[in-house]
C-alpha cells in the first residue's frame, strides 16, 4: 500500500497544478488560490512522504542504505541548484504556461514508471486502522525507544538552530558594504556545492564504526564552525568557505542517520513513526525562522546599537548594520554547540548494533 498511497497523493498534488493551469488560463488566477493550492500540495507531501520512506526500505537491500542515502542527498542537491536555473529558463521560453505543462509532463513520467516498471513488495503486516489508532503506536514505539525519540528531538534543535541561521544570514550579507544581492545568492549556493560534495563523500565511505556518534559530531562540527566563523570574517569569499564547511558533512549525518531509522524501526511501524519523527522534527523550522528575524531586528541590532562602541563588540563583531546579524550568528553557534554536546552525552549509554 505504501506506494498506491504516494501514487494517490501525486494524482492530488498534480491535481493542484491542473487547477492553477486552468485558472491562470482563463486569466482567474488570485492570491488567495495559490495559497489554498499550496497548502494541499504541501497536506499530500506529509503523507507522501512517510509512505515513500516505506517504499525505499522495502526496494533497498540493507547494505545500500548508507549510499542510498548518499545519493538521495545528491538529487535534492542537484534539485535545488538546478531547479530555479531550470525553471526561469523554460520561463522565459516558454511562459507559465509551459512551466506547468512540463510540470504535469514529468509527473506523467514518474507516473508511469511507479505503476507499471517499479515492483514494491507489499509488507505482510499492513493493517487498515483508524488514524488515531496508528498516530498511538508511532507515538508508542519512541516512547520504547528512548535512542530513536532522542535523535529525533535532536534533529528538532537542530533545525531550530539551522533555520535560524537561514533567516540570519541575509542580515549579516546585505548590509555588509561588501555584500548585496549578488554575494547573498554567491554565499548561498555555496551550500548547494558543498552538499553535492558531501553526498559524493558519503556515497563511497565505508560503514563506520560507531553511526550515532558520527551524527552528532558532524553536526557540532557544521553548526559549531560555520556560526563562529561567519560571525567573525568581514570577507565575501570566507562566507563562502564558511558555507562550504558548515554544509560540506550534513549529507554524511543525513545518511547515517537514514540507516540507523530503517535498521532499528519494523517495516511494519515505519510510515507511522515517520509520521510522528515529521511532526517532532520539523515543527521547530517556521520558529526557527521567526526567532532568527526577531532576534536580529529586535534585540541583537539594538544592542549592537547600545554597546557597539565597546572595543570588544567592535573586534568580534564590527560596527554598524550587519553587527547585530553576527552577534546572532554567534549565538547560534552557541546554541548549536551546546545541544551536540549535551545530546552525545546521552546518546553515549544507548546501543545501536549495525550488522
Amino acid at each position: 500500500m505504501a506506494y498506491r498511497n504516494g501514487l494517490v497523493c501525486d494524482v492530488l498534488a498534480v491535481f493542484c497544478t491542473i487547477v492553477v493551469f486552468g485558472l491562470f488560463s482563463t486569466n482567474r488566477l488570485m492570491v488567495w488560490h495559490l495559497y489554498a493550492l499550496n497548502a494541499i500540495s504541501g497536506l499530500m507531501n506529509t503523507v507522501q512522504q512517510p509512505a515513500s520512506e516505506v517504499a525505499m526500505t522495502l526496494i533497498i537491500p540493507k547494505k545500500y542504505y548508507q549510499k542510498t542515502g548518499g545519493l538521495r542527498s545528491l538529487s535534492r542537491s542537484l534539485i535545488s541548484i538546478l531547479n530555479p536555473l531550470i525553471a526561469t529558463a523554460l520561463y522565459s521560453f516558454v511562459g507559465l504556461n509551459g512551466v506547468i505543462v512540463v510540470d504535469i509532463g514529468s509527473f506523467i513520467v514518474a507516473f508511469v514508471a511507479l505503476q507499471f516498471f517499479i515492483k514494491i513488495p507489499e509488507s505482510k503486516s499492513e493493517r487498515k486502522e483508524s488514524v488515531l489508532v496508528l498516530a498511538k503506536e508511532g507515538v508508542g514505539f519512541l516512547k520504547d525507544n528512548p535512542m530513536i525519540m532522542t535523535l529525533i528531538l535532536f534533529m528538532a534543535g537542530v533545525n531550530l538552530v539551522a533555520s535560524a541561521f537561514d533567516a540570519t544570514l541575509p542580515g549579516y550579507v546585505l548590509p555588509n558594504p561588501k555584500g548585496g544581492q549578488a554575494v547573498l545568492g554567491i554565499v548561498t549556493s555555496c551550500s548547494g556545492v558543498a552538499m553535492i560534495i558531501g553526498s559524493l563523500i558519503v556515497s563511497v565511505l565505508p560503514k563506520p564504526k560507531d553511526r550515532v556518534k558520527i551524527v552528532y559530531l558532524t553536526m557540532l562540527f557544521s553548526l559549531g564552525t560555520e556560526n563562529f566563523l561567519l560571525a567573525f570574517s568581514r570577507e565575501p569569499i570566507l562566507w563562502c568557505v564558511e558555507q562550504i564547511i558548515g554544509w560540506i558533512l550534513i549529507p554524511i549525518m543525513s545518511a547515517n542517520l537514514d540507516v540507523i531509522f530503517r535498521s532499528t524501526i519494523p517495516v511494519e511501524l515505519q510510515g507511522r513513526v515517520y509520521a510522528c519523527r515529521n511532526t517532532l522534527q520539523y515543527f521547530t523550522i517556521p520558529i526557527g525562522l521567526f526567532l532568527g528575524g526577531f532576534m536580529v531586528d529586535n534585540v541583537c541590532e539594538s544592542f549592537m546599537f547600545a554597546f557597539g562602541d565597546l572595543s570588544i563588540l567592535k573586534t568580534l563583531f564590527g560596527t554598524g548594520k550587519g553587527s547585530g546579524a553576527a552577534l546572532m550568528m554567534f549565538i547560534l553557534g552557541v546554541s548549536g554547540s551546546i545541544i551536540c554536546i549535551t545530546t552525545g552525552k546521552k546518546l553515549k549509554k544507548y546501543q545501536y548494533n549495525d550488522k
